[in-house]
């Protein structure tokens, strides 16, 4: 018995609908990323293990899907070595490869591999497919897309500005209303030094980005476990839990970090960056969040995240800045910032919130019936004229029941169906049935394709 057909957990299919949807997504993101002038590349599905580990943090390698080496994968591995089970030295020999977890890791290895042929500052777009071995959940996936906008090769806090009109340009377009959440590591790094914790940032930064999910208590858990003493949880608090307008968290945070040179760097940038998007105005709020913390250790200044407001979902739009990350790779002192969308999570809400245009999902606008071979011929030249007019035109390819046909429109939502038979052809018409109102009307080609223009 054959098995049962499948895909991998975490994984979906997208038939034509959703294909028009997913398009709609991509195709209005690459159009304001091409306002600001972003070029679009791409890098491959698999990068070498080198590139990838030690980019995400711990828990990043661990969700990194490994590609095991074709053909004889165990030559290398002695029998001793099968015995010991040491799962972390046998990867490195079983596998070279692995599937991308972002697109950002693999933009910095672009970057300084062709540094010769790039102009800077490097202003690029990337929507592609990334891979995460996580525990697929409502909103959570093992593959999906990102789509990614980065500047390289330049310092000013005029990209972070532009990034964020970005974002909020691309969710009015869409009519989902979000709320942008900001902060800057510098101000992170600048708390863990005022606590006496200087050593533990990333442990902190961990801890404080899982606020939203994991509550209060197991936050200050999680960091006790992490080795930090009380003394310091508790200084934490009010930094954690601080409210108010952006400028009033500012003023206090800038209070409690007078002593920290990093921290007040990222308070100077922080305020920068929000005068400047109060003074242009933004279609949706932007809310200083001294919680975000954006658990990837690249980050280096400003991190941003996106959430909705009118539906239940994770973050849907993240990113930063990283003066660091090109370093790893051989070429120190580029700075970069970027934004990544996460279309899975878009494409959920547009559907939940019933927000895709009509126009953009509608296949097919004109359906001709095969009534047999001369009318097919006598249809034929209107089908091209009107597929050179730009109408998304087909001919039932085979002379079938009339009831099939029609419901083969039907299916598809085709909204016009043309019927010529002996009658249509004696007087060089043609029969246009709108399929919502159930009118006809006899016409001539040239009417024809002006009433399905509209």
């Amino acid at each position: 018995m054959a098995n049962k057909p499948s895909i991998p957990k975490g994984t979906r299919d997208f038939g034509p609908v959703e294909m028009a949807k997913r398009n709609y997504i991509f195709d209005t993101i690459k159009s304001v990323y091409a306002l600001y002038g972003f070029q679009q590349i791409e890098t491959p599905a698999m990068e070498t293990l080198h590139t990838l580990m030690g980019k995400y943090g711990e828990e990043g390698d661990q969700l990194l899907f490994k590609v095991l080496n074709s053909g004889d994968y165990l030559k290398k591995i002695t029998d001793e070595e099968l015995d010991e089970r040491n799962v972390l030295k046998l990867q490195t020999k079983l596998c070279e490869k692995g599937l991308r977890y972002d697109l950002t890791v693999p933009f910095a290895r672009y970057v300084v591999m062709h540094r010769d042929e790039l102009q800077l500052p490097f202003k690029r777009y990337q929507i592609q497919p990334v891979w995460r071995a996580d525990r697929p959940q409502k909103g959570r996936y093992r593959e999906f897309y990102q789509c990614d906008a980065d500047v390289v090769g330049s310092d000013s806090l005029l990209n972070e500005v532009e990034l964020m009109q970005i974002v909020d340009t691309v969710f009015k377009k869409f009519g989902v209303r979000v709320q942008i959440k900001i902060n800057n590591r510098k101000i992170l790094s600048g708390i863990a030094e005022v606590i006496g914790e200087k050593d533990k940032i990333v442990d902190i930064t961990v801890a404080i980005d899982k606020l939203d999910k994991i509550g209060l208590e197991n936050v200050n858990e999680e960091l006790r476990n992490d080795g930090l003493p009380e003394e310091a949880i508790q200084k934490l608090q009010p930094i954690i839990k601080l409210e108010g307008t952006n400028d009033e968290k500012l003023k206090t945070i800038a209070e409690a970090l007078k002593d920290s040179e990093i921290g007040l760097k990222g308070v100077e940038e922080t305020k920068f960056i929000l005068d400047q998007l109060k003074s242009i105005g933004l279609n949706n709020e932007i809310q200083l969040d001294l919680t975000l913390a954006r658990g990837l250790n690249y980050y280096t200044g400003a991190i941003f995240e996106v959430k909705a407001l009118d539906t239940p979902m994770g973050s849907i739009t993240g990113g930063g800045r990283y003066d660091n990350l090109t370093g790893i790779f051989g070429m120190p002192g580029l700075s970069g910032v970027g934004i990544s969308f996460g279309a899975d999570r878009i494409y959920d809400i547009l559907n939940a919130l019933d927000l895709y245009p009509k126009e953009t999902i509608t296949g097919t606008q004109l359906l001709f019936i095969n009534f047999g071979e001369n009318e097919t011929a006598y249809c034929l030249p209107v089908v091209s004229k009107a597929r050179k007019a730009g109408i998304r035109t087909e001919m039932f390819p085979d002379k079938s029941k009339m009831k099939k046909q029609m419901n083969y429109a039907n299916a598809k939502g085709i909204p016009f169906v043309v019927l010529a038979g002996e009658n249509e052809i004696e007087t060089g018409k043609f029969t246009l049935k709108n399929m919502t109102s159930g009118e006809q009307k006899l016409v001539t080609a040239d009417e024809l394709i002006a009433i399905v223009k509209g």
